[in-house]
């Protein structure tokens, strides 16, 4: 899928912004080291005047410019010990004076020859993220402030306790984000309200965004309402805007669609609802779908067809517990 060229532009100014800045870190170095050294800046000028003179003589027709090379070449490499010399015995390293790039591959241009590089696609994708993730709006979800005491520890009719369910739903998330790849599985999240299904979605998205793979994060009405928008909005910008949404919603590495069922139920939604689930799949893209429901209220509210991919396609997840927000309120009072 071609890539959005305004999302393109701003990664583009961002690899531009960091070559400036790494520009300005250059100057620094050179600054703080001339002036302890005006020996540095001596045979740092030697060095142009020489790179200069070779440059000449390489076109040169002098009958002795191979020898005046060779000579020039013994003497720059002298010089540029010595400055290496000066460096260490200052405590930095030899290249410390040398140009600095976020990314060496292709100099902080975002290209090598005519491929992108990999650092511009990682800027797109992480520009594709927050254009994609409206409910990633603070950086409060990490697998690090996930607490497992919220969950109780006395033993269900199976024999384990919420908080064993909830240390291996854990777990799997944790190893989900940190080993994603395009070979990973789809997943589904049931259960209750306030168990902590939003939470670790939001912290599987922000994991995997930092990998540099793009992720589209949003609610089940947002998402499917984009959908509705770009097939039934009168207004051309807002309908073209929607189908932008929707191309990306598609074809982005990851998708995490939030709270299924909470949207309004009509024929378009389910229609759309397939659409996105079964695109992805046929294309082997990955989506992470948390839901208050279960199997059987799946195929009542939506058919057969949705909740049989859902059932046969993806991984599921069942999240134990009591409603987290009643209990921290509940424990704050």
């Amino acid at each position: 899928m071609p890539l959005n060229g305004a999302i393109l532009a701003r990664a583009r100014e961002n690899l531009a912004q960091r070559h400036e800045e790494n520009l300005e870190e250059q100057s620094r170095r050179t600054g703080r080291v001339y002036a302890r050294s005006p020996r540095v800046a001596q045979i740092d000028a030697d060095l142009r005047r020489q790179m200069a003179r070779l440059a000449a003589l390489t076109f040169s027709r002098e009958t002795d410019a191979a020898a005046k090379i060779a000579a020039l070449s013994d003497a720059n490499l002298a010089l540029q010990a010595e400055r290496a010399d000066i460096l260490r015995q200052m405590g930095l390293p030899s290249d410390y004076l040398d140009e600095v790039y976020s990314c060496r591959r292709c100099r902080d241009t975002g290209y090598v020859g005519a491929e992108m590089c990999e650092c511009l696609r990682r800027e797109y994708n992480a520009e594709l993220t927050r254009e994609l993730s409206g409910l990633l709006r603070d950086d409060g979800e990490s697998f690090d402030k996930f607490n497992l005491n919220y969950y109780s520890d006395a033993p269900g009719a199976d024999g384990r306790s919420p908080r064993e369910i909830m240390e291996f739903v854990y777990n799997t998330c944790r190893l989900y984000a940190l080993n994603f790849s395009r070979t990973s599985p789809s997943l589904i999240f049931r259960g209750g309200p306030g168990l902590g299904k939003t939470f670790l979605s939001a912290c599987i998205a922000r994991e995997v965004a930092t990998r540099g793979f793009s992720v589209a994060y949003e609610s089940a009405p947002t998402a499917l309402g984009q959908f509705e928008l770009q097939r039934f909005s009168r207004d051309a910008a807002e309908a073209e805007a929607a189908a932008g949404k929707v191309r990306e919603y598609l074809s982005c590495d990851l998708m995490l669609l939030d709270d299924l069922g909470t949207e309004m139920k009509t024929s378009f939604s389910v229609s759309a609802l397939y659409q996105l689930i079964n695109e992805r799949l046929t294309a082997g893209r990955q989506t992470i779908i948390s839901t208050n429901l279960y199997e059987a209220e799946i195929e009542e509210r939506y058919g057969g067809q949705i909740a049989s991919r859902l059932a046969g396609e993806y991984d599921q997840l069942v999240f134990a517990g009591s409603d987290i927000r009643r209990l921290k309120k509940e424990r704050s009072l």
